[in-house]
């Protein structure tokens, strides 16, 4: 059968067709980010039933804000985790860039894009630096990586002095985390994500035409454009309500909410759409059959860990921002809390099979759970536990999946 010529048709079987073949995806062991969203209603519940304050409008707007700087890390860390490789050291790399901006900044008096520029170099040549050790030498990326999670912590007291802190007073930087848009500016995002939505979903069934594959049924196309816009359209109404506790009026939706969607929007159109894309799905896949049809696995691997790194500085500049201060031990921890969300939120450890839709998921269980447990008063050291026994379920998850869908769990 000729393929359809029109964007509206689709010959992927119905609408019908379409959830029963999703249900049997899951049987199959291919649950995607199932499991989080699932977790992710459940937390809610408890803690809404548990504490009066998690489902107030102040506390919806910190906890995005909170989960924001781990969910661009979060995606940082899927590019590499789709290769089946690690980044130890994305966390102390944000602290390495960030220690950079203050001595372009503050010490050699330079603008502050121009220190952002610079600190974001950093990322690509530490990624630059891991992928050749990686991809042409051959070391395992948790070696280097861990080596220089090790070194970079040296290289940040060196930098800024042993138990240096430097405030950071620049309105630009600091409204990223905590400023918020005026009530219009959330509306407009809404309108925006409903048309790139739609425009690129009408391009996907267009370019399949062309190329003489069938498409989903346009039903599923309408419906996932509704769903994006009616939960958009509801937490925006909810963003642009007063929110203060005191005299002083707090509306509006955080300005650092559009930047992390929009982070997620762009690496989700490389991911689906493009070139690079889909060769990094298939190297994660099997690098072995990748190189034999043709693809470039050095370069591959080299440019994932540039995105990664240079993503990683990117939460870094959101760290700086929510604080106000660069420290010399920025970044120890937070890879760890990255690799979680990530895995949490469904992408395999072992490559090949994961979005970053799914590590904003999983980075919002993890706030969540850091959030519940801080609004009924529980200690740290429960917030350890519970995150820890959540991704040890989600690794356990992600393994027995693979091996009910016939992947193998050692890399070629």
């Amino acid at each position: 059968m000729s393929a359809p010529q029109l964007i509206a048709s689709g010959q992927e079987g119905t609408l019908k067709d379409q959830i029963v073949g999703y249900f049997q995806r899951i049987k199959n062991g291919d649950m995607g980010a199932l499991p989080a969203v699932v977790a992710l209603l459940a937390l809610a519940v408890l803690f809404t039933g548990l504490s009066p304050y998690f489902l107030t409008k102040l506390n919806v707007a910190n906890l995005f804000v909170q989960a924001a700087e781990l969910t661009v890390l979060a995606c940082a860390l899927v590019f590499v985790l789709l290769l089946a490789e690690i980044d130890l050291s994305a966390g102390v790399t944000a602290g390495v860039g960030m220690g950079l901006f203050i001595i372009l900044n503050q010490k050699m008096g330079l603008p502050w894009p121009i220190a952002v520029l610079g600190a974001l170099c950093v990322g690509l040549l530490v990624g630059s630096f891991i992928g050749f050790f990686v991809a042409k030498i051959g070391v395992p990326s948790f070696v280097v990586t861990l080596g220089l999670f090790l070194g970079f912590q040296g290289l940040q007291l060196i930098m800024l002095g042993d138990g240096g802190l430097y405030r950071v007073d620049i309105p630009e930087i600091l409204a990223l985390m905590n400023s918020n848009m005026p009530d219009w500016g959330g509306w407009l995002m809404v309108v925006v994500m409903v048309l790139v939505t739609l425009g690129l979903s009408l391009w996907d069934r267009a370019r399949r035409s062309k190329a003489g594959l069938t498409s989903r049924p346009i039903s599923l196309m309408i419906a996932k454009v509704i769903v994006i816009g009616g939960l958009s359209s509801i937490l925006v109404a909810v963003l642009n309500e007063n929110r203060s506790v005191s005299i002083l009026p707090i509306s509006g939706v955080p300005i650092v909410i559009p930047v992390v969607i929009a982070i997620i929007f762009i690496g989700t159109f490389v991911l689906d759409r493009t070139r690079f894309g889909r060769h990094l799905y298939a190297v994660g896949g099997n690098p072995e059959a990748a190189r034999r049809s043709g693809i470039k696995v050095a370069s591959i691997r080299i440019s994932a860990f540039v995105i990664c790194s240079t993503l990683a500085v990117v939460s870094g500049l959101l760290h700086v921002s929510r604080l106000g201060s660069v420290e010399a031990s920025a970044g120890r921890s937070i890879v760890l809390s990255g690799v979680a969300a990530a895995v949490v939120g469904g992408v395999s450890l072992f490559g090949g099979r994961g979005k970053l839709i799914h590590a904003a998921i999983g980075a919002l269980v993890i706030a969540i759970i850091d959030n519940g447990l801080g609004l009924i008063g529980l200690p740290a050291g429960i917030n350890f536990l519970v995150t820890g026994g959540v991704l040890i379920a989600a690794a356990t998850i992600d393994a027995l999946s693979r091996k009910r869908s016939g992947g193998s769990l050692v890399r070629m």
